[in-house]
């Protein structure tokens, strides 16, 4: 069985010049490079995406409640 050797894909991306030096500091400060922050930061949101359709799809048949109504309940319980 061959194994294929992962290449790196380049990419440009264009920071907010504040987020941009933050990154800077924050790559200089962990010993890291931004490539490898910024694949960490999303690979962290595409994991929550995911848990989050799960939850999604767990939740399907669950009966919707209207805001009017949600709103009503608060205020019924003295919530609001």
């Amino acid at each position: 069985m061959a194994t294929h050797k992962r290449v790196p894909k380049r990419a440009t991306v264009y920071f907010d010049p504040s987020l941009h030096k933050a990154l800077r500091l924050k790559a200089a400060e962990t010993e890291q490079s931004l490539s490898e922050l910024v694949n960490a930061a999303v690979r962290h949101s595409l994991v929550e995406d995911g848990e989050d359709l799960g939850a999604f799809e767990e939740r399907a048949n669950e009966p919707n409640l209207a805001f009017a109504d949600a709103l009503k309940d608060l205020k019924r319980r003295g919530k609001l």
